[in-house]
């Protein structure tokens, strides 16, 4: 059995966690870059200041070769190692400039319009419905989702205030009528002063009103999850669709109704028309529409 090793509080972390604040970066950015440095100091079993380039380039070699850390996460460990031998201890290393972990370029999955009202239409639990219905007619995050306060659904514009997401970046995106006059139902059904989706806790079906408008926390992430899969099952959707499909169907079916791209990057909160440009891949509108145009110019080519 593996004893666990309790890694000291070395000061040169310390300085690491200042220098993040300082920065203000992300709540999960200040805390998933210490861990990265507490594992290093664990790996090397001393202050992880007295390391050279030598051990730093070894350790990632071990994340990536050993323990087969996927792009993302060595993509975090890389950031937090620069952060702090770079930007804290200020050494000039040319590991930096040379570590690279790209992803693979794997399409998104998407549900067709079909798929997606079947899915739906497996769901009877009306809170986990209305959240998906939200997820998909808003191209939201789950996060984002479970998130919503009542001050961030704007009646009148049609439209709902996103903050602090992916990012840290605020953003509205437009509240079809029909889903407006949905969440309005909706949460007449708890009355919660501040949340749109409540956690709703044990017993809630006895006691949903009085349960959920005193609750302090939102909607388990967890149960959204799991009620797709059993929703994913029951409509006969491929295994490897998940509730982020959903966000990615809403995109695709935009640009299929001629909505343009930079309009849904900003609905999608990307910072860059790179990353949306992918949907332009799986509309099969525009495939048909490309094959139209490619079977012109060969008639008018034979002509």
């Amino acid at each position: 059995m593996k004893e666990n090793r309790i890694v000291p509080s070395y000061p040169s972390i310390a300085r690491l966690e200042e220098h993040l604040s300082l920065k203000s970066l992300s709540a999960r950015t200040r805390e998933e870059y210490p861990r990265y440095i507490r594992k290093l100091a664990e790996r090397f079993g001393k202050d992880p200041a007295l390391l050279e380039e030598q051990d730093a380039r070894a350790y990632l070699l071990y994340l990536k070769e050993k323990k087969k850390y996927a792009p993302s996460s060595m993509r975090i460990a890389v950031a937090a190692i620069e952060m702090f031998f770079g930007g804290v201890l200020g050494h000039d290393w040319k590991l930096f400039s040379i570590v690279r972990c790209p992803d693979l370029q794997r399409l998104p999955i998407v549900l067709s319009r079909e798929e997606v009202r079947r899915l739906l239409s497996e769901v009877h639990e009306p809170r986990l419905r209305m959240i998906l219905q939200l997820i998909y007619s808003c191209g939201l995050r789950v996060g984002e989702a479970v998130s919503l306060r009542v001050g961030d659904i704007h009646a009148a514009e049609q439209r709902i205030h996103i903050r602090e997401a992916k990012g840290g970046k605020d953003r509205y995106v437009p509240l079809p009528p029909r889903m407006l006059a949905g969440l309005r139902e909706f949460w007449k059904t708890h009355r919660h002063p501040q949340l749109i989706f409540p956690a709703v806790g044990r017993g809630w079906r006895e006691r949903a009103t009085e349960r959920s408008a005193g609750a302090n926390g939102t909607m388990s992430i967890s149960s959204i999850q799991h009620c797709f899969r059993l929703a994913r099952a029951g409509a006969g959707i491929k295994a490897e669709a998940t509730v982020h499909t959903l966000r990615h169907s809403y995109a695709t079916h935009l640009l299929e109704e001629g909505v343009s791209l930079r309009q849904i990057a900003a609905y999608l909160g990307h910072s860059s028309l790179d990353t949306t440009v992918i949907y332009t891949h799986l509309t099969a509108v525009s495939e048909a529409r490309a094959l139209e145009a490619i079977d012109k110019l060969n008639r008018q080519a034979a002509a």
